[in-house]
């Protein structure tokens, strides 16, 4: 049983920083896409950031290019998303979510739509204050 369970959210102040981890059981995430993406009240989920399985690519949305890193540390078989210089616009829920099945072909290839994920966690509550 695949289980993906986020951590690292909380209340944050404009310009602080938060480290997210999503921890995978059932999968190995050095051998799986992952990527995270958030939802905000009231609005769609939106794409926020992705690894290639093959490690080698990341794709970040502009909202938050250049302020957040997506990594992973296989030993621990966890990926997280550091966030750097938050603002009241990235207070949101976030999701980590796997793509295990990957084809060697696509290891390099970097996914970006909700629909090409198989597995998501719970989600955690991001809260910048201004």
């Amino acid at each position: 049983q695949v289980q993906l369970v986020e951590s690292g959210g909380g209340l944050v102040q404009t310009g602080g920083s938060l480290r997210l981890s999503c921890a995978a059981s059932g999968l190995t995430v050095s051998r799986s896409a992952m990527g995270w993406f958030r939802q905000a009240p009231g609005k769609k989920r939106e794409f926020v950031t992705s690894i290639s399985w093959s490690g080698e690519n990341t794709y970040y949305a502009n909202s938050v290019k250049g302020r957040f890193t997506i990594s992973g540390d296989n030993g621990k078989n966890t990926v997280y998303l550091q966030m750097n210089s938050l603002t009241p616009e990235d207070t949101a829920v976030y999701y980590c979510a796997a793509r295990p099945r990957v084809t060697y072909l696509s290891r390099s290839y970097t996914y970006t739509e909700d629909h090409e994920y198989n597995y998501w966690g719970q989600g955690t509550q991001v809260t910048v204050s201004s």
